[in-house]
């Protein structure tokens, strides 16, 4: 049996912000349409969105969310989406080769994430747009009244203001797939112009610069530098997005996911502090971690999609992926790597929400279900909150195709004051084994009680489904024992816990 031993200090490494556990909302596939709003649905509300799907949401935890895309909104006129639902225009989406008909615009998507509790983050379209209409989205959402474009979200029926802080400035703009795909150059000098003007309405704006669309891209590395270069002191974040998926059935691969990531999260920051220590500037670079999943866009590609010149649907069924206890081994892992690096990682987007590679499922006039992936997630945001905590781990190795070796354990300590407990995340990457993990919780004093759940199946690729929605759900974890101040738990083969002490 592998061993690992932990160490947990008393020390903090700063906290843990609240926006690591958000979420993303994209006009996309049934993201919005037969996902959040069903206006026809048992369960929907006056405003047409699901009550079923509002509950599923709160649980889950999420702390923001951000919208409305993704590759939706470089081609996206944020005009289309508000005022009287029968005089906003039909629109095609040329992103994902569908028909936008904006019955949901920004009006009812900010009344829907206050009903969940949520804080709206915003992307501005700088592929087909640029200053100008995120000038007046701004001054559209913020501004309380008085002026052409605030008075007209008044008359649309929303007299408070939006009150959004966190702006995202593009999408994806060194893709090529990217609507107004541009070089760094090109994007450094928009979104620094764009950055610029937005501060001259409020200078309290919380801007995030694209980064690269993922870390294998040619210009990864040397895009970071470019764009900060003429952004650095008109931003407060660079984004980082990445999805990871099981190839070839390597699971020893795909379970030390988290390495890549880490990797990723540590070469974005090597490359902020660079421009910063060039621009001799007081000034720290977070990252906005704001597309992670598990999703093989492979197999996106492969599929037969609407292409015809006469042929764009409505809400088609677009990346519905069906997730295994596999993927949501590595979610939580992800999760570890996330909260590892909450020093810089300030905020974080689960990408997506509804139906489309998200936690949550629906069918239309049917329910509403929790996939595999929504565990994790929903555990994590509620206990690993407040303080990241200092520790030591020393884990048995093994060695994977696509990483090198590896810790078999990954983990990461988290401290909650306020609600008087220490969190520990777990992952078990053995395959075919549990390990042993030991636990010094010395530094913690007293512990009165442990409660410990694992994710795990004997079957790596049972999943939720329709028919079956609650197949796979968090098991109590049996193996723990605590002696003194020294836990040990035996954490199952391929596995993601929570250990909570109290």
């Amino acid at each position: 049996m592998p061993t690992a031993h932990l160490t947990i200090g008393a020390e903090s490494t700063g906290d843990v912000d609240p926006r690591l556990f958000g979420s993303f909302v994209e006009h996309l596939g049934r993201a919005v349409y037969d996902g959040l709003y069903e206006p026809g649905h048992p369960a929907a509300d006056e405003d047409g969105f699901r009550t079923d799907v509002l509950a599923l949401v709160r649980e889950l935890g999420v702390s923001t969310v951000r919208y409305p895309g993704g590759n939706f909104v470089s081609g996206y006129r944020w005009e289309d989406g508000v005022g009287p639902r029968d005089e906003r225009p039909r629109r095609l989406d040329l992103a994902w080769h569908s028909l936008e008909t904006n019955e949901i615009g920004l009006d009812e998507f900010a009344r829907w994430a206050e009903r969940a509790g949520l804080e709206l983050m915003l992307a501005v379209n700088l592929g087909t747009r640029g200053v100008q209409a995120a000038l007046d989205l701004l001054e559209y959402s913020n501004i309380r009244s008085g002026t052409a474009l605030s008075d007209q979200r008044v008359a649309n029926g929303a007299p408070e203001p939006h009150a959004v802080q966190m702006w995202c400035l593009g999408n994806e703009m060194d893709g090529p797939w990217q609507l107004g795909h541009a070089t760094a150059e090109e994007y450094g000098r928009l979104a620094a112009r764009t950055a610029q003007a937005m501060r001259q309405v409020d200078p309290s704006l919380q801007l995030v610069a694209c980064g690269s669309s993922n870390a294998e891209m040619p210009t990864f590395g040397s895009w970071e530098r470019t764009v900060l270069d003429h952004t650095y002191e008109d931003v407060d974040f660079i984004s980082c997005h990445a999805y990871y998926n099981l190839r070839d059935g390597d699971l020893g691969s795909f379970l030390a996911s988290g390495v890549n990531m880490d990797r990723f999260i540590d070469s974005v920051v090597a490359t902020a502090d660079h421009v910063k220590a060039v621009k001799r500037s007081d000034k720290t670079m977070m990252i906005a971690f704001d597309e992670w999943n598990v999703w093989d866009s492979d197999q996106y590609h492969a599929e037969e999609k609407h292409t015809g010149l006469q042929d764009w649907p409505v809400a088609p069924r677009l990346l519905e992926h069906s997730y295994t206890v596999a993927d949501a081994v590595v979610v939580g892992g992800l999760l570890i790597s996330l909260l590892k690096h909450a020093d810089r990682v300030r905020s974080a987007n689960l990408a997506q929400l509804v139906n489309v590679i998200a936690p949550i499922m629906t069918e239309p006039g049917g329910p509403a279900w929790r996939q595999t992936i929504f565990y994790p997630f929903a555990t994590a945001s509620r206990a690993s909150r407040g303080r990241l905590l200092r520790s030591s781990l020393t884990s048995d190795r093994y060695a994977t195709e696509r990483h090198g070796e590896v810790d078999v354990v990954d983990t990461v300590v988290t401290r909650d004051e306020a609600a008087g407990h220490t969190t520990v995340l777990a992952l078990n990457r053995a395959t075919d084994t549990p390990t042993l993990l030991t636990i010094d919780l010395g530094s913690l004093g007293a512990v009165g009680d442990v409660e410990a759940v694992t994710l795990t199946d004997e079957d790596l690729m049972a999943r939720n489904t329709v028919e079956e929605p609650e197949r796979v759900a968090l098991q109590p974890l049996q193996e723990v024992r605590l002696e003194g101040h020294m836990l040990t738990v035996e954490l199952p083969a391929a596995s993601w816990s929570a250990i909570t002490l109290r």
